[in-house]
C-alpha cells in the first residue's frame, strides 16, 4: 500500500457544521487550509454527514429525510447546499476545485443503503439485482435513520458498495470516512468496502468510525481493509474526553505503522458549533494549555490529526498552534511513541511520553492536575543522553542535566527536543 504512509492532516466539517456543511463553507475552509496550513502538512478537506440531505439541520438527524439518489440508489449531493452538483455532476466540480489548491478531498458515509433506495426498489448498477432484493433491514444503524443494511450472503450487496464507490472515485475523492462500522465490528462491512476501493482503481484513504470501545484484537483486520480507524466515540470540547485519550492512545500507540493508524479523533479546536449536532455556537471550551496538551499527545501517539473547527472564522492564536511544524515533523518522521511513566499524585497525574526520530529524542511532560506544579523526570527515565532540551511549544531552550525539572500548567504539557 502506497498511501497514509504517515498519518493524515485535514479539516473535518462534523464540530463546526454538523449535518449541514454548504459548498461555500467547505471552499472557505480548503482557502484557509491552503493559505495558512498546506506549509505545516495540513492538506485534506473532508465533507461529513448527510451531504445528500436537503433538509439537514443542526442539532440531530431527519427521520424521513428526502435524500437526493441517482437511479441507482447512490447517494447525490444535495444541490440546495451544494450548488456545482447539479445535473449529476455530484462532487466532482467541488473535488477539482479542492485540488486545484494542492488539496485532497473526502467525504462521509454510512454503512448500509439508503432507505428511499430500498423503499423505491431502485435497481443495483450494473445487476440484475434490486435496493430491496440487498437490504437487511434487522441490521440498521442505532443512532442515525438514512440507511438499512446490506445483505452481505447476496453478491448484489458487494456490488451496491462497488458502484458506490467507482462514483466517488470518478468524482475525485480521496478520503472516505465510512460511520457506523466499529462500534459494534462490522467486519464484512469493513472488508466488503475495502474490496469496492481496491476494485474502484483509486488510491483512496478508508477511515473507519466510531470507535466505542474498539479492541486491539482487530488489529490484523484493520490493518489489512483501512488505514484510520477511531479508538474513542466522539470527542468533544471537555477536558474529560482529552484525559480519557491518555489511555487510549497508550494501548494503541505500539501498534501504529505506515498505511494503518488509531485514530483518537477530530480537534475540537477553534471556532466550532456553529450549526453542530450538539453544542451552540463558540469557541473551544479548552483552555490553550489543554489545547497544546491535545496536539501534543495526538502527535506523540501518531494519531491523524482532523480540524474540527471552522478555518475562517477561528482565531488566529490557534491557527497558530495548527502551523507548529513539530506537528507534521513527529507524524512524518518520529517512532516508538510510547508511554514511559504514569504515577499518580495527590492532585493528578505525571505522564509522560517518548518518540524519537534519527535525530532527537522527544519528551512529552504532562501534568493532569487542576493547578500548575512543579515535576522532575530523570533523563534516564526517558532514555535519553541529551545536553539542550527545546520547548517544542514556546521555542526556549536549556541545558540538560541529569533531571528535566519544569513548571507545568494545569492540565498542561511541556514539549521537549532533547538534542
Amino acid at each position: 500500500m502506497t498511501w497514509a504512509q504517515t498519518p493524515p492532516m485535514g479539516w473535518n466539517s462534523w464540530d463546526c457544521f454538523g449535518t449541514t456543511v454548504t459548498e461555500a463553507e467547505t471552499l472557505a475552509n480548503a482557502q484557509v487550509m491552503h493559505d495558512r496550513l498546506l506549509a505545516s502538512g495540513w492538506d485534506t478537506i473532508v465533507v461529513d454527514i448527510a451531504w445528500y440531505d436537503p433538509t439537514a439541520r443542526s442539532h440531530g438527524y431527519n427521520t424521513d429525510a428526502p435524500i437526493v439518489l441517482d437511479d441507482h440508489g447512490r447517494q447525490l449531493p444535495a444541490p440546495n447546499r451544494f450548488p456545482s452538483a447539479v445535473d449529476g455532476a455530484g462532487f466532482g466540480p467541488l473535488a477539482a476545485k479542492v485540488h486545484d489548491l494542492g488539496l485532497k478531498f473526502g467525504l462521509h458515509i454510512m454503512r448500509g443503503i439508503p432507505r428511499r433506495a430500498v423503499e423505491l426498489d431502485l435497481p443495483v448498477f450494473g445487476t440484475q439485482w434490486t435496493a430491496r432484493e440487498i437490504a437487511d433491514a434487522e441490521n440498521v444503524c442505532s443512532w442515525n435513520p438514512d440507511n438499512l443494511g446490506l445483505n452481505h450472503d447476496h453478491p448484489g450487496a458487494q456490488a451496491y458498495y462497488d458502484a458506490q464507490v467507482a462514483q466517488f472515485a470518478a468524482w475525485g475523492v480521496d478520503f472516505i470516512k465510512a460511520d457506523d462500522m466499529l462500534a459494534p465490528y462490522h467486519d464484512r462491512e469493513i472488508a466488503a468496502y475495502a474490496r469496492a476501493i481496491e476494485r474502484s482503481g483509486r488510491d483512496i484513504v478508508l477511515s473507519l468510525s466510531p470507535g466505542t470501545h474498539l479492541s486491539t484484537h482487530h488489529l490484523d483486520h484493520l490493518r489489512a481493509n483501512a488505514q484510520m480507524w477511531r479508538i474513542s466515540d466522539d470527542l468533544w470540547d471537555r477536558w474529560e474526553d482529552v484525559h480519557a485519550q491518555f489511555a487510549r492512545l497508550a494501548r494503541w500507540a505500539p501498534f501504529q505503522q505506515a498505511g494503518g493508524w488509531a485514530d483518537a479523533d477530530m480537534l475540537p479546536l477553534g471556532h466550532i458549533g456553529i450549526r453542530a449536532e450538539r453544542g451552540d455556537d463558540r469557541s473551544s471550551r479548552l483552555t490553550r494549555d489543554e489545547q497544546k496538551t491535545l496536539l501534543t499527545l495526538w502527535v506523540m501517539g501518531r494519531s491523524p490529526l482532523m480540524m474540527g473547527g471552522d478555518l475562517p472564522t477561528t482565531d488566529d492564536a490557534t491557527l497558530d498552534l495548527l502551523a507548529n511544524p513539530a506537528l507534521s515533523e513527529l507524524l512524518r518522521s518520529s517512532y516508538d511513541g510510547r508511554e514511559v511513566i504514569r504515577e499518580p499524585m495527590d492532585d493528578g497525574e505525571l505522564i509522560v511520553w517518548t518518540a524519537r526520530s534519527p535525530e532527537c529524542t522527544f519528551v512529552a511532560i504532562f501534568w493532569t492536575g487542576a493547578s500548575a506544579r512543579k515535576v522532575s523526570v530523570p533523563l534516564t527515565s526517558v532514555g535519553a543522553g541529551a545536553s539542550a532540551a527545546q520547548d517544542l511549544w514556546d521555542g526556549t531552550a536549556q541545558d540538560a542535566s541529569e533531571q528535566l525539572e519544569y513548571d507545568v500548567p494545569a492540565h498542561g504539557v511541556r514539549w521537549l527536543r532533547l538534542t
